[in-house]
């Protein structure tokens, strides 16, 4: 919710929540943070509806990356954007929004095997006068082109994209780290879990494991909330699973990739599945 004040508004506002001098003043300033992410929330969805209904008139499959414009795109949630569309396509993703005074802000996010930094740094000295400014690291960046250098940028950085990448690097692997026990499926252990510090190089655990899907129906229209039961061992306890942005029913028994996390809800502390991948 911070991050929403910087990316719709003006960062001084999670500020000065941070440094409130009285609870009251401080829940003041949360409920607006809490707009201001709901606010975000909704322009997210209606962009990713947006791209998702431009990608379907291409071959994504045939590519090695993807650049994406839309006049009416929020300059604050293009990076969520672009992190999105290379999590479901896993291509080095380029998402430009409107700058004003004939230009476009790009940010882009990419996959292991490419420095986005430095793909964009080798795109420069191709063509000195295509990308106006850029800056970043590995894995994300951000840069200003010409409005007009859309279409161009496109296919120039598609080149330099295909120069750097095999087609085995567009090939996603999940990596897990096995099968987890029915009895350590615990709010205990998913707290202690959530207790470490996990980041870039160090994810927290992904575990692999089949269940049998008992109940299943779809929350706030765009995610999948299931009740499951391990199929492994002689538990009988049913736990809860959220998918998120899955509206599909799934069939019969699956083999689920996800992390364990706790939900405290209304006072209901409970374990739950964060479901990451599935195979039915």
């Amino acid at each position: 919710r911070l991050n929403a004040a910087g990316r719709l508004d003006d960062m001084t506002l999670g500020i000065q929540c941070l440094l409130a001098e009285s609870e009251k003043d401080a829940v003041v300033l949360a409920q607006k943070l809490h707009d201001l992410n709901k606010q975000r929330r909704s322009i997210e969805a209606d962009m990713q509806q947006s791209a998702n209904i431009s990608l379907d008139d291409i071959t994504v499959a045939d590519q090695y990356s993807i650049s994406i414009y839309e006049s009416d795109w929020h300059q604050g949630v293009i990076g969520i954007l672009a992190s999105r569309i290379k999590e479901r396509h896993h291509r080095p993703v380029i998402a430009f929004a409107d700058g004003g005074a004939g230009l476009l802000k790009g940010s882009g996010r990419s996959i292991a095997g490419l420095h986005l930094r430095d793909a964009l740094d080798l795109l420069s000295k191709h063509q000195p006068d295509l990308i106006l400014k850029f800056g970043g690291h590995a894995m994300a960046a951000g840069l200003t082109i010409k409005a007009e250098d859309f279409n161009l940028f496109k296919l120039s950085f598609e080149a330099v994209v295909k120069s750097l990448l095999t087609e085995a690097d567009l090939e996603a692997v999940l990596e897990v780290d096995g099968s987890l026990s029915a009895s350590d499926m615990t709010y205990a252990v998913a707290q202690t879990l959530e207790n470490q510090v996990w980041g870039q190089g160090f994810p927290p655990p992904l575990f692999y494991d089949e269940f049998e899907v008992v109940n299943q129906r779809i929350l706030a229209e765009k995610h999948l909330k299931l009740s499951l039961k391990a199929r492994s061992g002689s538990s009988s306890i049913l736990i809860d699973a959220i998918y998120f942005n899955q509206t599909q029913f799934l069939d019969g028994p699956i083999l689920v990739a996800y992390q364990l996390q706790t939900n405290d809800y209304n006072g209901s502390q409970k374990v739950q599945l964060n479901i990451r991948h599935v195979n039915v």
